[in-house]
């Protein structure tokens, strides 16, 4: 038997869900209740920003259908607030323009519809999870990923990523100077979601490249034309 090795969720770790769609909200909020997170729901943009001012919640999930493109907005809002708050995306449309522009607006990351519990709540505790004890790393160069706090550092700088990100580079770090075809880090990073739909991989690259050099600093994921990718100092 396969050892249970989920996490508990932080105590009183609150989720704001902006959710105009009542049936959906509480089916968002009875499995994070269950979860043991403390949900709470509104409808509207507006009230969004006086709920996260007046509570401070740990993590904001907002459907992007909330009238006007007040999704994107909110989440825009937010991040010209220089709040370093985790906002997850609702987004129904299965396009590679739709996740695009999830990520434009500031999202950490986005969860499409149809919802599915399971899924859900692994991207939300991946925010939210406390810290384990032990100390893994992987590194590469001057880069090093520590796979507890889901934290990259480079040259002492401290890197922020979301969870794609955070598994991209992980699988990259994994299998240093080989070179990962297009399908098999489809399979290991998004699993069957996106197999057929090599283009999110180059979407993602492009974000985690912004990050990884930042300053002037060396790239070392390397495009292979017409195969993948390989971490890689040249």
């Amino acid at each position: 038997m396969t050892p249970d090795t989920t996490q508990s969720p932080p105590a009183c770790a609150s989720v704001l869900i902006v959710e105009p769609d009542t049936a959906l909200a509480q089916k968002i909020a009875r499995d994070l209740e269950e979860a043991g997170y403390t949900p709470a729901i509104v409808s509207a943009a507006d009230r969004a920003l006086e709920r996260i001012e007046d509570s401070a919640p740990g993590l904001v999930v907002i459907d992007r259908r909330l009238p006007e493109e007040g999704g994107l907005q909110l989440c825009r809002t937010l991040r010209g607030q220089s709040r370093h708050l985790p906002v997850l995306m609702l987004s129904i449309a299965d396009t590679l323009q739709d996740r695009i522009a999830c990520l434009d607006c500031g999202a950490d990351d986005y969860v499409m519809q149809p919802y599915r519990s399971h899924d859900f709540l692994k991207m939300v505790e991946f925010y939210l999870e406390v810290d384990r004890q032990d100390n893994q790393q992987l590194r590469f160069s001057d880069l090093i990923l520590d796979l507890n706090s889901r934290q990259a550092t480079r040259s002492g700088r401290t890197i922020e990523l979301t969870m794609k990100e955070f598994e991209l580079l992980k699988f990259l770090m994994q299998h240093p100077r080989e070179v990962m075809p297009r399908e098999q880090i489809l399979e290991n990073v998004w699993g069957y979601e996106f197999m057929g739909e090599s283009n999110v991989i180059e979407v993602y690259v492009r974000y985690l490249r912004l990050k990884l050099e930042e300053g002037d600093a060396k790239r070392v994921i390397q495009t292979v034309r017409g195969v993948g990718y390989v971490l890689r100092d040249a």
